[in-house]
Order: structure tokens, then C-alpha cells, then sequence
């Protein structure tokens, strides 16, 4: 993409990389990533297994075995096959082998199943969070709320025994304040100072993360005005939802909550195609359209939550305009390589770079 599409987004976008770790140059980090994917595969294939009654998924997931663990077996002897070697690659490649054998979305009546669950408990959540006494006390919980539902992720290993305590349950293993990196004071006092025109947002997973953390923090916003894009990926990829199925979770939650309905018909908040095909975000190739209504709708305000979207990408990007950075390391090696604990918070705010 030219810089014309994405350099209102990125403040000094030639200096944009999108990703943290330079798996070529950290050698420590490469051993570790690569042994992790590698582990990675036997839980795909019999996620693949144990949800699809085809009569040929065996031989498909043995293929898909095959295809990814042979592609890491090159990258060890061989780190510079790609020309990169980065964590977003690693990912890549696997959605790759996935895609090759007619895994096109492993995770399809998963995230159905958890996106249904969570919005049978969104009115309940909403509610709780009205009855709090002050706008400080409800955007805390709502903040959160945000950060435990960030930890519904089929890609990562910790999880396993959350997914199915559901949004208190995560809400009591999220690191007590402060936390690793904690901006929540400063998000809150931009609050008390600022009305965002414009708010995108990059989401993450289906099911509680989506419907019991981000819907409740853009209702807050579009209580204060701001109107907000949602953007979703493109193609499926783990349990991250897709533009299309956001678009049916929207019109579900638009019948629980009066306040999104209101918004959605006004075109105060809309679902876009991030046009990502990856579980990690690379701003050089987002959408140009969605480039093109950033910048008409005059966004100044950038979220990006998740671990693909805002740690092993986007971690050092600077922004044009406002931006949080939202997740919950859900890795131990990486929290440990950040100074934190399993299930540190990274909540980043930072305020738009003033050009001298």
C-alpha cells in the first residue's frame, strides 16, 4: 500500500515495523517461538479432530501436521527463508497450512457457541456496570472488563482453564494494580478532559472478549459522543471474529442495548473489514477504504486490543492520534521477558505526538 493510504494513522510511518521481536536477530526468542508453534500443531489438529464429522478430516489434519511442521523445520535450518522471521510470520504460515487442506475456519461453531453465550449475559453486564455510583468507578470496571475478556484466546496455551470460568472468573486472575504497564489513570484523566470525535478499534476474539468487554467500552463511548468503527479481520483466523460475524453479534447485541441499536442506525457505529487475513495487525496493509473512512470520519482516537494486535505487533508503534494499546500476556515467556507475571496487563495510553 502507498503511503498516501495509512500515514495519517502512524506518526513517522517510514519508521513503522510492525513487529516486537526480530526473531532473526534473538536468537533466545526464535528457539522459544519456534518450539512453540511446533507444540502448537497437535492442538489444531485435534481441535480439527474432535469439531468436523467430514469423513476426511484425518487425513487433512495430517496434512496440515505435516505442511506446518515441516515449514519449521526449514526456518531452523534455514531462519531466513521468508526474508523475516517474526511471531506475525509464524502465525501467517500456519493459517497458511490451515487454509491449504480446508481448514478455511477451524473455529467456525466455536465462536458461534460463545458469541450466543455472551450475549445472554450482555444486559446483566451492562447493568452492573449503570449501577456503579461515579463515571470513574464504571470506566475502571469497564476497562477491566476489556482486559478479562482478552483472555478468551484459543490461540494461546495459559487460557485453557478460563475459557470455561467465563468473564468473573478471568476478572479474578488479571493482575492486581498496578499493573506492568498502567495507563488507566491517564486514560481516565484524558476522559474527564476530552470528547474523541472518532474512535476505530481493533478487536480480537469472539465470545466473552468481544460481546462482554469491548461492547461495553464502546457503548461508553458513544454515550460521550464519540462514534466508533469497529474493525474486524477479514478472513478467519484462530477464535478472532470477522467483520461478517461482528456485523450479526451487532445486530444481536442491537436488540439487548437501545444504545447501540440507536447508533448503528444513525452510522455512529459501524463494522469494518480490517483486511487482515492474520491474527497480527500490520498497518501498512489494513484496508484502503478503511483508510479512506478514518480519515473522512476524522478519527483521532486509536484502540488496539489483543496480543496480535498491540504486543507481538504494534507494541512500539507511535500513532498519529490517540491511541490505547489493550491485553492480557497470556504467555509466560513473554510476560517474564516484559519483567511481569503469567496474565500481566498491558494497558498503554498515549496521547497524540506533538509536531514541533
Amino acid at each position: 500500500m502507498e503511503h498516501f493510504g495509512f500515514s495519517h494513522i502512524l506518526y513517522e510511518p517510514d519508521k513503522y515495523s510492525p513487529d516486537t521481536l526480530d526473531l532473526l536477530k534473538d536468537e533466545e526468542a526464535r528457539e522459544y517461538w519456534l518450539n512453540t508453534c511446533e507444540k502448537l500443531v497437535e492442538k489444531y489438529v485435534n481441535f480439527a479432530l474432535t469439531n468436523n464429522d467430514d469423513p476426511t478430516v484425518e487425513i487433512r489434519a495430517l496434512k496440515f501436521k505435516t505442511c506446518y511442521v515441516e515449514a519449521i523445520k526449514e526456518l531452523r535450518v534455514n531462519p531466513l527463508a521468508h526474508g523475516q522471521l517474526t511471531i506475525r510470520l509464524l502465525l501467517d504460515i500456519n493459517e497458511t497450512c490451515l487454509r491449504s487442506q480446508g481448514f478455511f475456519d477451524l473455529w467456525k461453531q466455536q465462536k458461534k457457541y460463545e458469541n450466543d453465550t455472551a450475549l445472554a449475559g450482555l444486559r446483566a453486564r451492562l447493568n452492573e456496570i449503570d449501577a456503579l455510583p461515579t463515571e470513574r468507578e464504571r470506566w475502571t470496571e469497564i476497562c477491566r472488563g476489556v482486559l478479562a475478556g482478552n483472555m478468551f484466546d484459543w490461540g494461546a496455551q495459559a487460557v485453557a482453564d478460563i475459557l470455561d470460568c467465563g468473564l468473573y472468573g478471568a476478572l479474578q486472575k488479571i493482575q492486581n494494580r498496578p499493573w506492568l504497564y498502567d495507563g488507566l489513570d491517564k486514560w481516565l484523566e484524558k476522559l474527564e478532559k476530552t470528547v474523541h470525535h472518532c474512535a476505530a478499534v481493533f478487536v480480537d476474539n469472539s465470545g466473552v472478549d468481544i460481546v462482554l468487554g469491548i461492547l461495553p467500552f464502546i457503548r461508553a463511548l458513544l454515550l460521550r459522543g464519540t462514534s466508533v468503527i469497529l474493525c474486524a479481520n477479514e478472513w478467519p483466523a484462530l477464535n478472532d471474529i470477522t467483520n461478517v460475524e461482528l456485523e450479526e453479534v451487532l445486530r444481536h447485541a442491537s436488540l439487548i442495548c437501545p444504545v447501540i441499536s440507536s447508533a448503528m442506525a444513525s452510522g455512529d457505529l459501524v463494522v469494518r473489514s480490517s483486511g487482515q487475513r492474520g491474527p497480527c495487525l500490520d498497518l501498512r496493509t489494513i484496508s484502503v477504504g478503511l483508510c479512506a473512512e478514518m480519515k473522512v470520519r476524522g478519527v483521532d482516537l486509536i484502540i488496539l486490543e489483543g496480543m496480535g494486535r498491540a504486543l507481538h505487533t504494534n507494541f512500539n508503534a507511535r500513532l498519529a492520534v490517540d491511541s490505547l494499546k489493550l491485553a492480557v500476556v497470556k504467555n509466560a515467556w513473554l510476560a517474564q521477558r516484559l519483567g511481569g507475571p503469567l496474565f500481566s496487563v498491558i494497558f498503554i495510553y498515549e496521547d497524540k505526538p506533538t509536531v514541533t
